[in-house]
């Protein structure tokens, strides 16, 4: 099963359960994935959180219900998800600029929203990348080390990756130096999900060391097992950096013949590495299997 066909068992899913309570969590399960790459992909293919969307879905069947049913306005809103019909009120006017009276009261049902259908024509519709093929790479295991923080991604609503990760790496490159028998120039920024169940990320600023004869004050050493990477290249400023990955889950992986295997993706940072600069190159590179 290809990940818009999962995408799609997803999408499914909230819409069976609209009217009962429904976690991102639950969500990714029933598409067979982890939360995180859920919403990863989902973020990237529609533009929007997961969350949004289904606040979305919700408001559309409440339209449903205020045209076609003489269902209480207060119930609609519970029923919609809402504490009460005050915040449900403020919802429904914000997004259609009216109230849910006044809706009721002119029955435009041309307002109804769709659910979204993940099919080829919708990708290239909202993708602007065309041709970006990666490097497959067969790599190493490596041992590391360098400095941790969590992180919600921009695929959250509590997206805090500004206030977690240039002070990360700002606080780890000042003790360069102290981290011995380094392997080579590069360094490496490694996310993976805290769980599957989880959208809190794991990051590790970090570079390849040969041998560990000292471990620096308030570092951290870890493995990252040998696998088959698809290695990206993105050329431009880092604050741009979420583009590439965008497209990678967006359009790559679910229009490819392989799948993510959820181990950490790697942010590759070499010798072309300029942060603000629109002449820098890294890589972002994705753990990947073959077949369903």
């Amino acid at each position: 099963m290809n990940y818009l066909d999962r995408l799609q068992l997803g999408v499914d899913h909230i819409e069976a359960e609209l009217d009962f309570e429904l976690s991102p969590a639950e969500v990714a399960r029933a598409a067979g994935v982890s939360r995180w790459h859920f919403q990863r992909i989902f973020s990237a293919v529609t533009g929007e959180t997961l969350k949004s969307y289904i606040r979305s879905r919700r408001l559309a069947r409440s339209l449903e219900r205020l045209a076609c049913t003489d269902t209480r306005i207060i119930d609609i809103a519970i029923m919609a998800g809402f504490e009460s019909q005050e915040t449900f009120t403020r919802a429904f006017r914000k997004a259609f600029d009216m109230t849910p009276y006044q809706f009721r009261k002119l029955g435009r049902r041309n307002l109804f929203l769709r659910k979204a259908r993940f099919d080829a024509d919708y990708l290239h519709h909202i993708t602007t990348n065309l041709t970006m093929e990666p490097e497959i790479i067969e790599q190493k295991p490596m041992t590391l080390v360098g400095m941790r923080t969590h992180f919600f991604s921009v695929d959250s609503e509590k997206n805090n990756i500004a206030d977690q990760l240039p002070p990360l790496w700002a606080a780890f490159l000042a003790r360069l130096d102290e981290v011995e028998h380094r392997s080579g120039p590069e360094a490496y920024g490694v996310v993976r999900s805290e769980n599957p169940d989880s959208d809190r990320l794991v990051y590790d600023a970090a570079v390849e060391v040969s041998r560990i004869v000292t471990l620096p004050e308030h570092m951290l050493r870890f493995d990252v097992p040998a696998a088959t990477y698809a290695r990206f290249t993105h050329r431009g400023p880092a604050t741009d950096l979420n583009l590439t990955v965008n497209y990678v889950y967006s359009t790559w992986l679910t229009s490819s013949d392989h799948h993510h295997t959820y181990g950490p993706d790697l942010e590759i940072y070499g010798a072309g590495y300029q942060p603000d600069s629109p002449d820098s190159v890294m890589g972002y590179a994705i753990p990947i299997g073959s077949g369903p």
